[in-house]
Parts: C-alpha cells; sequence; structure tokens
C-alpha cells in the first residue's frame, strides 16, 4: 500500500515503529528487509513480532491484509532478515498463513489479538 491507501493508524505509527523497532529493549518490534519482487528495491519494514510458543518460529500479524506487498516480497524471496532484539537474524520459510494456524502458534496471551487480524506471515529463524 502506498500514499493515501495505507491506513491512518499505519501513516501515524510508522515514524514511531522504524525508531523503535530491531532494539533489544523492543523485542514486540523488529525491521524486516525484503527486496520487491518487481523492481528489486530494497526496503526496510517496521513490523510487530508476535511471541510464539516456538521461539525457532517469527510470527508477523497481518492486520493490514495478507496481500500486503511487504509480506509478499519476503514469501516470494523463501525469507528475510530482521533487525530484532538488538540483532539481525535470518529467518526462511516463509509463508502467509491463515489467523486460525497462526494463533495456534501464538502464546496464549497475544491469541486474542491474532485471531482478529487476517493472517500472519510465519518463517523459521536459521
Amino acid at each position: 500500500m502506498t500514499g493515501s491507501r495505507r491506513p491512518a493508524v499505519q501513516r501515524a505509527t510508522e515514524p514511531i515503529a522504524r525508531r523503535l523497532a530491531g532494539h533489544r529493549w523492543m523485542p514486540l518490534w523488529a525491521v524486516i528487509h525484503h527486496r520487491g519482487r518487481k523492481s528489486g528495491t530494497e526496503y526496510a519494514t517496521p513490523i510487530a513480532v508476535i511471541p510464539t510458543s516456538d521461539r525457532s518460529l517469527v510470527l508477523i500479524g497481518l492486520p493490514w491484509g495478507i496481500d500486503t506487498n511487504w509480506a509478499r516480497n519476503v514469501v516470494t524471496a523463501g525469507g528475510a532478515e530482521l533487525d530484532w532484539k538488538g540483532e539481525t537474524v535470518r529467518a526462511a520459510g516463509a509463508r502467509i498463513i491463515e489467523a486460525d494456524e497462526a494463533t495456534a502458534f501464538a502464546r496464549p496471551a497475544f491469541r486474542f489479538v491474532v485471531k482478529r487480524m487476517p493472517g500472519a506471515l510465519v518463517m523459521r529463524l536459521v
């Protein structure tokens, strides 16, 4: 999504998320590095990481929908690098999943949030 098609809440919170994401003391926010499917342009997008019961998984909610461009870029590439918890990590096997499956991966305290999203992106840390 670009320009005015992005939700107002996303436009308003992105500068804050971009500033805080990836730091060790902010484990719920990360920056995902991906490349455009068609343009090849490199992007760094702030994202919210949902804590999972399996620490080898990275679960990223897709509140703006499963057709989000950055998520489609990551799936096409098969994975991505994330600046997360103060370090750069690599994740592979990217796939978009329905909210029901994502809810099963999420820690119990976060399941109510995940249930309300259209889907999520899941990857395995490598």
